[in-house]
């Protein structure tokens, strides 16, 4: 492995370490002895959560390839696994606000790890249905969990300002450390003990299912809008009438998809970037490393919301603008630097700058998880959280969708273009978002829904 990859590595672990350990009274928060164990509670099973989420993401490709399967059957595995999100994800968190998001917790590890089980089985038949159990999971993961947390966090009556402290430790360890180690585990069980390419899947199942009992024994469940008289429908309706009638929702739900769109995008692109002369690099490390920048922008955003100033709705433009430029550099060295036309090798001068470029933009995915987070706990109405969540992921997996079946149909450097627009437009968005941000809270959903009740005090 060359030098370069170690530069990069030890350097972000350096400014990892020194931010972690020159942190002041000004960058702390104190809380109190009951939110601590509240928080390390939900940071341990959001920290399983993530480790059976991340075990599955560097194998699911390979192992479909070991079953022979072309890369349009396999693109179309994906494309299943993105739709049912779309599809199944507002429904799944309609019934999360009605049903219980603790509930709605447990069929996420109970989903996912059928999801698991059915990576056994070469049948693209069962493998397709696998696809469409992780889509579902997905929607829960990236809604009930934190619908769950604001709603209890806010039940005991904690500080408001203590959240972003446990969305930023969420991100940082979720996000960050859980990510590497779960690489490294599962490098562990395929390559070192030669287990096959099914064995982090059952890995994660076995977390999935840890996380599901300490669920079952220590949380209690909390709900949306109580009221028992109200169907999807009439869900899916309010949550649209709070979106509409509220811009501060319209634009967050707009500014996390064009993010989001484009984070995935990247996930596709930057392995075709790094070697677009089929040169030999370390995909395995290379993830790590980008994880390791995702912790870098998690430490730097817990930093930033310990402070009154500057507030989340400022910083956030500056990082989309940052994150815009980042993914321009595949563009740029493309028309600067001489592409190499010799195959294989190493990487090029022009994969080197544009791995720096894209360790900036993992450093600007740290701070917006935990930011994104932040603004949702205070624009989304509490009566309809998980499914105004799920709502901002359908034109986010419409995207995906659309991307994935014409991966192939577009220069890589069309693609980054598109990205960094779209990034661009969410720095514009958040500008608006900031201008507005101190207007009144909209009046609750209830209200609203001229078909709602009036709930009993």
């Amino acid at each position: 492995m060359e030098l370069f990859y170690f530069m990069v590595f030890g350097a972000l672990s350096a400014v990892v370490a020194a931010l972690e350990l020159s942190k002041n009274s000004k960058d702390r928060i104190s809380t109190s002895p009951a939110f601590n164990s509240f928080k390390n509670n939900y940071l341990v099973v959001y920290s399983l959560m993530m480790a059976g989420d991340w075990l599955q993401g560097p194998y699911v490709y390979y192992l479909y390839s070991t079953y022979g399967f072309g890369k349009g059957d396999i693109g179309q595995l994906f494309i299943a696994g993105f739709g049912s999100s779309m599809l199944f994800g507002t429904i799944v968190g309609s019934l999360a606000d009605k049903q219980g998001r603790k509930r709605a917790c447990i069929t996420y590890c109970i989903t996912y790890i059928l999801s698991c089980i059915t990576k056994h089985s070469p049948e693209y038949r069962i493998l397709m249905i696998g696809r469409v159990l992780g889509g579902i999971a997905t929607s829960l993961l990236f809604s009930a969990f934190e619908s769950w947390l604001v709603a209890e966090h806010n039940k005991r009556g904690f500080e408001q300002q203590w959240l972003s402290l446990t969305f930023s430790k969420a991100i940082f360890l979720g996000n960050g450390l859980i990510a590497i180690l779960s690489g490294l585990f599962g490098n562990l069980l395929v390559d070192s003990l030669s287990l096959g390419p099914v064995a982090p899947f059952d890995a994660a199942a076995c977390f999935l299912a840890i996380g599901m009992a300490i669920i079952f024994s220590s949380w209690t469940e909390n709900f949306g809008d109580p009221s028992e008289n109200k169907d999807l429908l009439t869900q899916f309706r309010g949550a649209a009438i709070a979106i509409a009638s509220d811009e501060k929702i319209a634009l967050l739900g707009a500014i996390q998809s064009l993010f989001e769109g484009s984070m995935y995008t990247f996930v596709f692109l930057w392995t075709p970037a790094l070697s677009p002369n089929d040169e030999e690099i370390p995909h395995g490390f290379i993830f790590a490393t980008f994880m390791l920048a995702s912790m870098l922008g998690s430490s730097l955003a817990s930093r930033l919301m310990a402070r009154s100033a500057p507030r989340v709705e400022s910083y956030m433009q500056i990082v989309f603008v940052i994150s815009s430029a980042s993914l321009l550099l595949p563009i740029i060295t493309n028309f600067l630097v001489a592409p190499s036309k010799v195959k294989g090798g190493s990487i090029s001068f022009a994969g080197c700058l544009q791995l720096l470029g894209f360790c900036t933009f993992e450093a600007c995915v740290g701070i917006f998880w935990p930011s994104i987070m932040k603004m949702r706990s205070q624009y989304i109405p509490e009566e309809a959280r998980s499914t105004i969540m799920n709502f901002f992921r359908i034109p986010l997996n419409i995207f995906v969708c659309i991307v994935l079946y014409n991966v192939d149909a577009f220069p890589i450097t069309i693609m980054f273009g598109m990205c960094s627009i779209f990034l661009f437009v969410a720095s514009i968005l958040q500008r608006r978002l900031m201008a507005i941000s101190d207007k009144p809270k909209m009046e609750s959903w209830t209200a609203m829904d001229p078909e709602a009740e009036p709930l009993n005090d």
